[in-house]
Formats: structure tokens, C-alpha cells, sequence
């Protein structure tokens, strides 16, 4: 990656910064304007992580142009038709286990762009 396309997401003046606008979160444009989130692409990606779980899989999915209580009920739905758990966090959608094929073919079946992104 290039030097000059990357992106302070942490400073020490201010401490963590927002993705979207490169504000202090504090100050954060993105939430003031009412879309409390970055700019996205139009595209879901479902990722594998495994990373601090014990070795657990865990399917996240980022990219949903939802908000609040659409995004929770969509991850309801998505657990519910997996049969596992899941959580919604920081805007992203975990489900339990690697579900991406499932959720890739429930996801495209709700309108969306999806792609299995990672390993």
C-alpha cells in the first residue's frame, strides 16, 4: 500500500478519529449530518475472523447501508435463519460460526450486492 493513501485513524491530541469524516469521534461530522456511518461502496462483504475468539469462527458483516434497529433486525433475522447466535457491533453484524455461504445466498435473496471477502 502506498504511503500516501493510508489514514490516521488514531491521534493523540485528540484520540480515536472517525473513518468517514477524519474528525475526532467527539466531533464527528458523519453522526451530525444523520448518517452515522462512512460512506460505503454498495457492497457487503461477509469476512471469517477467528482472531481473539479461542479459535471460535465468527462471519462479520460489514457494509450494510442500514441503521440502529434495521441493522438488529436484519441480524435477527440472519441468526434465525442460520439457527446460531450473533451480535451487532460498531455497525457490523457477527454471526457465529462461518456461515458466509448461507448468508451470502440470504443476503443476495434481500436485494444486496455481496461478496465473501478474506480467506
Amino acid at each position: 500500500m502506498p504511503r500516501n493513501s493510508s489514514r490516521p485513524v488514531y491521534s493523540t491530541d485528540v484520540g480515536r478519529l472517525c473513518p468517514g469524516c477524519r474528525e475526532a469521534v467527539r466531533q464527528c461530522r458523519c453522526r451530525a449530518s444523520g448518517t452515522g456511518r462512512p460512506p460505503s461502496d454498495g457492497i457487503v462483504r461477509l469476512h471469517r475472523e477467528s482472531k481473539g475468539r479461542g479459535g471460535k469462527a465468527v462471519t462479520i458483516i460489514r457494509g450494510l447501508p442500514l441503521d440502529g434497529q434495521e441493522l438488529k433486525a436484519l441480524a435477527k433475522k440472519l441468526k434465525q435463519r442460520c439457527g446460531v447466535g450473533g451480535a451487532v457491533k460498531d455497525g457490523a453484524v457477527e454471526i457465529q460460526g462461518d456461515q458466509r455461504e448461507l448468508l451470502k445466498t440470504l443476503l443476495s435473496d434481500e436485494g444486496y450486492q455481496v461478496r465473501i471477502a478474506g480467506g
